[in-house]
């Protein structure tokens, strides 16, 4: 059983950054959350526990000194951003990070910008600073910072539950990867919940444009695609050519 630390950050009297009619404690929480429950309920062999799983504060020591008892595999602290700018996503190790941590940071920065791709958010780099969360835990360990609150344009992502939902999904990813978790057998690759009937926001323009060209009936955008559809369309490219 591999064990993974998710650290929310802030909480409680401490909320962090706040703009935009945002609380960064409050989006990190929900982050942490929708990891734990993703990637225990995706994976095999995997147990997640949280520095806190409601609005409470705890001090950063607490934090590393109860994910140190717990020995657990690798931690990441979830954070979102602040300072202006054009915004974006970086991740963070510690100044003298072991090789262990600088390799989670490469799978989980990559994992993280892939799953943010379809909302242009910019990817300020993998860095290097003297944070305690980093610092202080004695397993590999990574800080990422989701977006800045205090930028209109982050702000507007941050309040749509699919960019969330991208920010699970990668953080999900590169701790899989990372640990080299296997999925377990059956697990539906797609969003149950999700209306087949609906194109996703950041699909709809181009749904609308295949739909044009005849590629597509215009029907169930969100359903999974099998090998003789897509021989369908590639077949209606071929002669469309």
């Amino acid at each position: 059983m591999r064990k993974v630390w998710i650290d929310a950050g802030h909480g409680g009297k401490d909320p962090g950054a706040v703009g935009n009619g945002l609380k960064e404690k409050d989006i990190v929480l929900a982050v942490s959350l929708g990891v734990k429950k993703k990637l225990e309920s995706d994976y095999e062999g995997v147990q997640v526990e949280l520095s806190r799983s409601t609005d409470v504060f705890l001090e950063l020591k607490e934090r590393t000194d109860a994910a140190n008892k717990a020995v657990a595999d690798l931690l990441v602290s979830i954070h979102c951003n602040a300072g202006g700018g054009a915004g974006g996503f970086e991740s963070f190790r510690y100044t003298n990070a072991s090789a262990a941590s600088r390799s989670l940071q490469n799978v989980l920065h990559s994992e993280i910008m892939i799953a943010l791709k379809p909302y242009n958010v910019r990817d300020r780099g993998q860095k290097a600073a003297n944070l305690h969360m980093c610092r202080e835990s004695k397993m590999p360990a990574v800080l990422t910072e989701n977006l800045f609150i205090d930028v209109a344009n982050d702000a507007v992502k941050l309040k749509r539950q699919d960019v969330i939902d991208a920010l699970i999904a990668g953080h999900v990813a590169g701790i899989a990867k990372y640990l080299g978790l296997k999925k377990k057998e059956g697990k539906p690759m797609s969003n149950p919940n999700r209306d087949i009937n609906v194109a996703s926001p950041w699909a709809v323009s181009a749904w609308e444009a295949a739909t044009k060209l005849g590629y597509f009936d215009g029907t169930r955008p969100g359903s999974p695609i099998t090998r003789e559809e897509l021989a369908i369309v590639i077949m209606r490219m071929e002669n469309k050519k």
